[in-house]
């Protein structure tokens, strides 16, 4: 007989249609545009690459400075640089998919008509790509720069622009959302196969000597373990209200356990970004102490773990 803590685990997970081969994804904004983890990691082995956000046309990005260490965490205000679709197609896609990796693309746009581009401009390789997270924290133009990630009207309008992509479009949510649950909801409605909860908060930090912002641009995003009980019950909330909905978790995944208690939350899959600025091996790791967390608990389908602090929670039998 098999022993309990040798059991076979299956990692494989679908977000909707799209299979992947386990629940640990490189998060957009941390993995590159391309294959520039590749010389660390074997790109095949997350469960999807998720690229770097790219609008229709080139983008410069935010002044400098971008990135500053915070407790438990960083504040970043990039700025979304990025060489625009075409570009982005034409120079990183052909090498990060001849790592093998399951490619997933992310658009971000100030208008509904800058992020249809975006997802036109991505249609004719959509071959190569398995699904496309639309970036719903950006600057609103037409609404004053208020975030579309603000309003479920704005989003689901988003949503049904990215279509243009002819992928299916996961859309990537922010704690700015008067009502996670209820933007959810909407961007559901208007075709997203799934959400992805959440994105950095918004924050600040001062530097007292010089008075004065640390980051070029003044505010950013701030992302991390900081932000993990956050996103957890953002992720629980929707679980609880959409539970036919897919989610995938993002916002602090460090270990193995980071990544269980978001599937548990109602997650079906997890995100690991900021990690990867303290090791560029941490998807990897994250991926490994999850396996082995599932072995010791004689859990033999990470799949099983999904919603499962709600089961508990209202009575049902434990993973």
């Amino acid at each position: 007989m098999r022993r309990r803590g040798r059991q076979p685990v299956d990692l494989r997970v679908a977000v909707g249609d799209v299979e992947l081969a386990n629940p640990v994804l490189c998060a957009s904004g941390t993995a590159g545009y391309g294959a520039e983890l590749g010389g660390v990691i074997d790109l095949a082995a997350p469960g999807a690459v998720i690229v770097k956000s790219l609008s229709a046309e080139p983008w410069p990005g935010n002044p400098a400075p971008r990135l500053h260490a915070v407790p438990a965490g960083m504040i970043n205000s990039v700025g979304l640089q990025g060489p625009g679709v075409a570009a982005w197609a034409t120079e990183h896609l052909p090498a990060l998919q001849a790592t093998g990796a399951r490619v997933v693309a992310s658009v971000w746009g100030r208008t509904v008509e800058e992020y249809q581009r975006a997802a036109e401009l991505l249609a004719p390789h959509r071959s190569a790509v398995a699904a496309l997270e639309v970036n719903l924290s950006c600057p609103n133009l037409e609404a004053g720069d208020h975030l579309f990630a603000r309003s479920p009207a704005a989003s689901a309008a988003v949503v049904a622009a990215a279509a243009a992509a002819q992928l299916p479009l996961w859309a990537k949510l922010s704690l700015s959302a008067p009502d996670v649950v209820a933007v959810a909801a909407s961007v559901r409605e208007a075709g997203a196969a799934a959400v992805t909860l959440v994105n950095t908060v918004p924050g600040m930090v001062i530097d007292v000597a010089e008075r004065r912002p640390v980051l070029g641009a003044g505010g950013g995003g701030v992302s991390g373990p900081a932000i993990r009980p956050l996103a957890v019950r953002a992720i629980w909330d929707c679980h609880a209200a959409l539970g036919d909905l897919p989610i995938l978790g993002v916002g602090g995944v460090a270990r193995g356990v980071d990544a269980v208690e978001m599937l548990m939350a109602g997650a079906c899959a997890v995100q690991v970004g900021t990690a990867t600025f303290a090791s560029r091996r941490a998807p990897e790791r994250v991926r490994a102490e999850l396996e082995a967390w599932c072995r010791r608990r004689g859990v033999t389908s990470v799949r099983d773990l999904t919603g499962a602090a709600h089961r508990q929670a209202s009575g049902g039998p434990p993973p």
